[in-house]
């Protein structure tokens, strides 16, 4: 894809961690993953003994009389999937600060059906191993592997379904958080109560070092390297260290203060070059950005591509011989976990979703239809990762082969009926699809300040059932680029209704607020959207020589057009939307809204046709499509 199609021209910033990113490393990672878990049941299948013997190698770490002496799977799955379980706790807390869950009652939910999830699976294991030294491993039963079952959803999973996605992804951390708990409570080896204090007086720091506003990054990773190691000699498994920590770190907007100053500090590098002024100059930028924003940029790619492969790699490889098999098919150990994950995690999360939506009387439902939650019950089925890492401490020997066992199989058939649950959704018709896999409950409204036909500029149909809001600024190159595409869009979509919003950036485009006085001016006299296109067109030349000709080449009354112009008549219209937009969160030129949601990422035709497309879905309509007409003439009301 082309830069061009992603830039914006910076304002307050950009809250630089959409669902989308997030959700492309995570499908990618499991493809990674998927390999090194072939990888590793070849590598077991063909020479065990030389898998055993390297994981098992002994890796220590001594300074003066003080040594950690661990295998190299321990490190692995106690060291390595700290930086894991990291991302987790930052992925939760910025869908709480800024996310989905930023309205409160919107976390009840995920929460109560990430619980049903996992309390239905453990009851099923437990009553299979009733009475049995195996059912100590019923933590195996609890979480999702998040990377494996979005890959699994972008593959088998509708199109144009971010909101499944987002569903799925806060229900999964939900079931992290809490395996983790039951992980570090339930299954301690050897507990030293002076060790966890100390861990806790650790995270006390913490707090405090936070709470004096302390933004030096490697104070926080000497603090928890310490709480790493305390927690580690505690007997609890130390990967619980990454959850609190990402869970302690902020998520937030830049604030237009600190884009002020790293402008500022760039300007400064752009006149004089010097090394000290490009310190300065990244610096402001990296201060900019949440700390919750640069340890997922960082820590992010090399969790999905490197620890959970390396995890898979040295933990998934038995050997699958005749004796495994003969034991699986009677194993309580096997038919718990493919029972639990299969049948189990569907049946528990859509009866908590149903139990929840009728006991709130609908004040709490699901924010996509019965059909997809179903779909996120049975993807929520592929537990993988994390029951692999629990797996290893509540089990060991032949047991813990067949619950390795069992945890492939319930991976394979979780995807499975994935497949056959939105296979069967296809062949219904599109109205009934819509309302099966998006239902009816109102997305999060980004758009602080609603669209008035009475006040704000539109193209289009006024009852139309989608709306793209654009803020722009006449001067940006990236709002030149993106003209065409909207104007592609119009004609491609006949019930699509376009509103532009002024945000003039006069701090990089020293003409903007002049052309939008010009096309306020224009506007007072019916030619708002006629002036707007020629200030597109001619970027370049943007003077009040200019405007005032162009003001000529349309016919305007000049000695009307030039009084609105030199008393500035339309300062204050344009100043509300440059406040609509600081209350929307908006943060560059050019910025979409489509029915009230934020569009992230590209703004090529492709990208806003989708997006266009899932608003209709949205709605429960079908896109009435038209061909381009490049005679056709876009118009409608401007005030």
């Amino acid at each position: 894809m082309r830069r061009g199609w992603t830039s914006r021209t910076a304002w307050q910033g950009r809250i630089n961690a959409p669902l989308r990113r997030f959700l492309r490393t995570e499908t990618g990672g499991a493809r990674v993953v998927l390999i090194a878990a072939v990888a590793a049941l070849g590598w077991a299948n063909l020479h065990v003994s030389s898998y055993e013997s390297v994981w098992r190698t002994s890796l220590s770490i001594q300074l003066g009389g003080w040594t950690v002496s661990h295998d190299l799977r321990t490190w692995i799955n106690s060291g390595l999937m700290t930086f894991f379980f990291l991302v987790a706790g930052l992925e939760l807390r910025r869908e709480f600060d800024i996310g989905e869950l930023r309205e409160r009652r919107r976390l009840a939910l995920p929460m109560l059906v990430g619980i049903g999830g996992m309390l239905v699976p453990v009851a099923i294991y437990l009553a299979i191993n009733a009475g049995q030294t195996t059912a100590a491993g019923w933590g195996a039963v609890m979480a999702t592997d998040t990377a494996l079952a979005l890959g699994a959803l972008a593959v088998f999973g509708p199109r144009f379904s971010e909101r499944l996605r987002g569903f799925l992804l806060t229900v999964a951390v939900v079931d992290d958080v809490v395996a983790i708990a039951v992980l570090a409570i339930a299954y301690p080896h050897h507990p030293s109560v002076t060790a966890l204090v100390v861990a806790a007086v650790i995270f006390g720091v913490v707090l405090l070092v936070r709470a004096w506003g302390v933004r030096f990054g490697p104070v926080y990773g000497v603090l928890g390297v310490a709480a790493w190691l305390a927690v580690s000699m505690s007997g609890v498994d130390p990967v619980a260290v990454g959850l609190v920590m990402g869970l302690l770190t902020y998520a937030y907007a830049p604030g237009r203060s600190d884009l002020q100053h790293a402008s500022d500090q760039f300007r400064l590098f752009r006149e004089q070059p010097t090394p000290q002024l490009a310190r300065m100059a990244r610096a402001g930028l990296t201060a900019a950005l949440s700390p919750n924003e640069r340890l997922q940029t960082l820590y992010h790619p090399w969790a999905s591509y490197l620890v959970v492969p390396l995890f898979a790699l040295a933990n998934v490889g038995i050997v699958i011989d005749g004796d495994l098999l003969a034991r699986a098919v009677t194993s309580p150990v096997t038919l718990g976990v493919v029972v639990a994950y299969v049948v189990g995690k569907p049946a528990g999360i859509v009866l908590t979703a149903w139990l929840v939506a009728r006991l709130s009387g609908n004040r709490f439902r699901p924010p996509v239809g019965w059909i997809a939650v179903l779909g996120v019950g049975t993807v929520s089925g592929i537990g993988f990762t994390v029951a692999l890492l629990i797996a290893t401490h509540a089990l060991d020997g032949p047991a813990l082969d067949e619950a390795k066992f069992g945890i492939l199989v319930a991976t394979f058939g979780a995807s499975l009926v994935t497949w056959l649950v939105f296979r069967s959704v296809g062949r219904l018709s599109p109205a009934r699809r819509s309302r099966a896999l998006l239902g009816v409950t109102e997305g999060i409204v980004d758009l602080m300040l609603p669209v008035d036909p009475d006040r704000d500029h539109m193209r289009g149909s006024l009852e139309a059932p989608v709306t793209v809001v654009e803020y722009g600024d006449f001067e940006c190159p990236y709002c030149g680029q993106a003209e065409p595409v909207v104007r592609e869009l119009l004609a491609d979509f006949a019930n699509v209704r376009y509103v532009w919003r002024h945000l003039p950036l006069t701090d990089v485009h020293p003409h903007a607020q002049l052309a939008a006085e010009a096309a306020e001016a224009a506007g007072e006299q019916g030619a708002f959207w006629e002036m707007h296109d020629l200030l597109l067109a001619h970027q370049d030349a943007l003077s009040p020589t200019d405007v005032l000709g162009y003001a000529e080449q349309l016919g305007l009354d000049l000695d009307g057009f030039r009084e609105h112009m030199v008393k500035r008549m339309g300062v204050d219209r344009i100043a509300e939307d440059v406040d609509s937009a600081d209350l929307s969160g908006v943060t560059g030129t050019p910025t979409f809204f489509i029915n009230g949601r934020r569009h992230h990422g590209a703004y090529d035709i492709a990208a806003l046709s989708a997006a266009v497309k899932a608003a209709f879905a949205s709605a429960k309509l079908r896109p009435e499509y038209r061909p381009r007409d490049p005679d056709r003439r876009e118009g409608g009301p401007a005030s």
